[in-house]
C-alpha cells in the first residue's frame, strides 16, 4: 500500500504535468481564439470546438448561465436596432458635428480599393483606434494573413501570422519606437458581452470587425475568460457572408460601401491548411478621410500576458 506521501506526490505531479499541457496549449494558440474557422474570425488552426463555447465563459459559475440569458437578450434587442442606428448622421462622434461618417479607403496590391464607412456611433473607441493607426501609417505593408472562403478575410498583423498585435507608439507619436515605454497595447472591447450595449452592427457580409483573443475554453475561470474581451489591438477582418453568430462577441465598426468584389476576390484565393494565404495580398496603404473631424487618440490597455499568467500558475504548485 502506497505511502500518504507517495500519494500526495503523484498528485502534485498529475497536476504540474496538467498546468504544462494547458502552457504547450497556450502557447500554440497565441494571440488568435479557440474556436472553428467557420464560427470564429480569429480561430487558430489547431481549433476544433464547436463555437457555442465561445460565449461560455465559466461553468462552475454560479451566475453563468443566467449572465449568459441576458446576454442573448441584449444582443438579440440590440440588433434589432441595427438598421435605424446605422442611419443615424447626429452622433457619430462627440466631436462630430459633419454628420459624415468616416471613409477609410484600403488599397491592396494588384487587387483594387475598398473603400468602407466607418461608424463612431456604434465602436467609438475602436474607430478612433483604426483612424489613428492608418494615419501614422502602421497598416502599410501588412497582409491579409488569413482567409476563410465565405466567412472572413483578416489582416492587419504586423507578424502576418496572426500573432502580432500595434504597439503605443503605433497611436503616439510621442513614445519613441521600439522604447521601453512602447509595448503592445489592447483596446477595450465595444461589443454586449463585454457590458457595452451601444454597437449594434450585426455582422453581415460587408461589415468589417475586429480580432481579439479569446480565453473562455482555457478552463482558468471567467475573470480570466474575461480578458479576451478586451484584446483587440490591430488586427480586422471582413465579413464575406452573413455570420450572426458572432454578435455581440466582437467589436464591428464599420462596412465596405464599394470594393466589395475586391472582398470576394480576395476570399477566393488558395490558402494553406492553416486558412493562410499561399500569396497573401498586401495592403499598400489605409487612409482615412475624417471630413475635418478630429476624432482623438484612443483610450489602450495593458495587454495581458496569458503565458505569464500561466507560469505563476506553475510556480505556485
Amino acid at each position: 500500500m502506497e505511502s500518504n506521501k507517495s500519494k500526495k506526490g503523484i498528485i502534485i505531479g498529475g497536476i504540474v504535468v496538467a498546468v504544462i499541457v494547458v502552457v504547450a496549449i497556450a502557447i500554440a494558440i497565441g494571440y488568435v481564439v479557440i474556436q472553428n474557422g467557420q464560427n470564429n474570425p480569429l480561430a487558430s488552426a489547431m481549433g476544433e470546438e464547436d463555437n457555442t463555447n465561445a460565449i461560455n465563459t465559466d461553468t462552475d459559475n454560479n451566475n453563468s448561465q443566467e449572465n449568459d440569458t441576458n446576454t442573448e437578450n441584449t444582443i438579440s434587442n440590440s440588433v434589432n436596432n441595427n438598421s435605424t442606428n446605422m442611419q443615424s448622421s447626429d452622433t457619430n462622434s462627440e466631436n462630430n458635428t459633419t454628420g459624415q461618417n468616416p471613409i477609410a479607403t484600403i488599397e491592396i496590391a494588384n487587387y483594387g480599393i475598398i473603400k468602407v464607412e466607418l461608424y463612431p456611433d456604434m465602436a467609438p473607441n475602436t474607430v478612433k483606434n483604426f483612424i489613428t493607426l492608418a494615419k501614422n501609417g502602421f497598416y502599410n505593408g501588412l497582409t491579409f494573413h488569413r482567409v476563410v472562403e465565405d466567412f472572413v478575410i483578416q489582416g492587419g498583423d504586423p507578424k502576418g501570422n496572426g500573432t502580432g498585435g500595434a504597439t503605443l507608439s503605433s497611436v503616439d507619436t510621442s513614445i519613441k519606437k521600439g522604447s521601453a515605454e512602447d509595448k503592445e497595447y489592447c483596446i477595450p472591447g465595444e461589443f454586449a458581452i463585454n457590458g457595452y450595449t451601444k454597437n449594434t452592427l450585426s455582422h453581415k457580409e460587408g461589415v468589417i470587425s475586429m480580432a481579439r483573443s479569446d480565453y473562455s475554453s482555457m478552463g482558468l475561470g471567467d475573470e480570466i475568460a474575461k480578458k479576451g474581451y478586451d484584446s483587440a489591438s490591430s488586427q480586422f477582418f471582413i465579413m464575406t457572408d452573413d455570420n450572426t453568430s458572432l454578435n455581440g462577441q466582437y467589436a464591428a465598426f464599420g462596412e465596405v460601401i464599394s470594393g466589395m468584389e475586391v472582398v470576394d476576390k480576395i476570399d477566393e484565393i488558395e490558402v494553406d491548411e492553416n486558412d493562410k494565404p499561399l500569396n497573401p495580398p498586401v495592403i499598400n496603404q489605409i487612409t482615412v478621410e475624417t471630413y475635418g473631424v478630429d476624432y482623438g487618440k484612443p483610450e489602450t490597455l495593458e495587454e495581458f500576458d496569458i503565458n505569464a499568467y500561466i507560469t505563476q500558475i506553475i510556480n505556485r504548485k
